[in-house]
């Protein structure tokens, strides 16, 4: 099996996109050799609240962990319980240019109007190639969004490995399958996000059955009646409503389109909810188990700490000795 890392922000609530697009996908391949990663340390580039970062850093680990990724069977942990993340980023800074850094398309982004940007936004890029080179990772799972930065975390550990000898693998970016990317469901050209301001267009898995069902009822199609993703973007939104019901019942677009032949858009809007609900049904149900046993979640973040640790730490001790740092 390859050696795949992933992380996630404890930013945001834990929402429909994050469990299709991602959660779900480490749970079905989970083997020894995978990193699950809350990147708390990420999490700082913008102000939020220490309180209130140390509760979503649980709580995210808590979903994952409802969701059925085995802490026995692959790594969960915090990024910031295992200092040789920012032990490496700094080091990798010396190797890192300014000019590559500047052209990333992410911060550009958030970075766009801003009075104030922090030099950890900008750098952003390269701790998430330690995250990555720490544990000798092949593929990282990663949305189409962020390309851009495993090239850069190849470029890095290729411009290191010239430098001082073959010492990171070269990772290697791995996409979702067609239907995972979900939408907002009152805007459906953005993709459904932690940080979106729409709640109406974003489904959570904390949220309650009515929620869920209110919200896909409300959800925009279009001004037609055909339960069909084509064309597009006549049919973004009524698209995105397919691809999430072939997303939580494993069936095609294809097949849906024949299923709902000359029936409307609140017959299948009914079976939507219905069906989105009874798919989250059991992670929310473990979630509430879970939640109620805190201390517990936090020792299999301990322990999937220590496990992290042994990894990085020899990677760490090649790396001092390559670049003439002192024992």
């Amino acid at each position: 099996m390859a050696i795949v890392f992933s992380g996630m922000q404890p930013t945001g609530e834990v929402h429909l996109g994050n469990y299709l697009g991602a959660v779900s996908r480490w749970v079905r391949d989970q083997a020894p050799g995978q990193y699950f990663c809350v990147v708390d340390l990420h999490a700082i580039t913008i102000p939020i609240p220490p309180a209130e970062l140390r509760a979503r850093t649980v709580d995210l680990a808590t979903w994952w962990l409802a969701a059925g990724l085995d802490p026995e069977v692959c790594t969960v942990f915090v990024q910031s319980q295992v200092r040789e993340h920012t032990e490496l980023a700094w080091i990798l800074n010396c190797v890192a240019g300014m000019g590559e850094l500047g052209r990333m398309t992410q911060f550009k982004d958030k970075a766009e109007g801003k009075d104030f940007v922090s030099v950890g936004l900008f750098d952003y890029p390269v701790l998430q190639a330690a995250d990555i080179l720490l544990y000798g990772t092949q593929e990282v799972p990663v949305g189409a969004d962020q390309r851009q930065h495993i090239e850069l975390a190849r470029d890095i550990a290729q411009r290191f490995n010239s430098r001082f000898g073959d010492t990171f693998t070269l990772p290697k970016a791995v996409f979702p399958e067609a239907g995972a990317r979900i939408m907002d469901l009152q805007h459906p050209d953005k993709k459904m996000s932690k940080s979106a301001d729409s709640p109406q267009g974003t489904i959570l898995l904390a949220e309650e059955d009515t929620a869920t069902r209110k919200k896909v009822m409300r959800a925009v199609t279009d001004s037609g009646s055909e339960v069909r993703a084509e064309p597009l973007p006549d049919k973004q939104g009524i698209a995105n409503l397919l691809d999430m019901m072939a997303a939580v019942t494993g069936r095609t677009v294809a097949q849906l389109e024949r299923d709902y032949d000359g029936r409307g858009y609140g017959d299948f809007k009914k079976d939507l909810a219905e069906a989105v609900n009874e798919f989250l049904r059991p992670v929310r149900e473990r979630y509430q188990s879970l939640k109620d046993d805190r201390g517990a979640v936090e020792e299999a973040l301990r322990k999937g700490a220590d496990k992290a640790r042994e990894v990085a730490a020899a990677t760490m001790a090649q790396v001092r000795e390559r670049v003439g740092l002192s024992a």
